[in-house]
């Protein structure tokens, strides 16, 4: 869901293994992903690669950066566009 509001490639890494002598980490059980927008340039699921669970692989994708933009100036979603800049501000304070 991420991938596809703030229209950016999510990266998630998890912990397979153990890792003796540390308290609450002795064992663990994850999987690993490579998400993209779900929107026409990228995959229809939005994985561009994924890793089979409990297992210690590395999850490989080629990501375009140029897909991205055109993801982001023409998509079907425009969350970026949508922005409220009304509602909020940023402001820089000197020390």
């Amino acid at each position: 869901a991420r991938a596809v509001e703030n229209q950016c490639y999510v990266v998630t890494s998890g912990v397979v293994g153990n890792i003796p002598n540390v308290e609450n980490m002795d064992v663990h059980y994850a999987e690993s992903a490579i998400l993209t927008p779900s929107d026409f340039a990228f995959a229809r699921d939005g994985v561009a690669a994924d890793t089979a669970p409990n297992t210690e692989t590395i999850a490989i994708a080629d990501l375009s950066l140029d897909d991205l933009l055109t993801s982001r100036r023409s998509g079907v979603v425009q969350n970026l566009h949508d922005r409220r800049f009304d509602l909020y501000r940023v402001t820089w304070r000197e020390k």
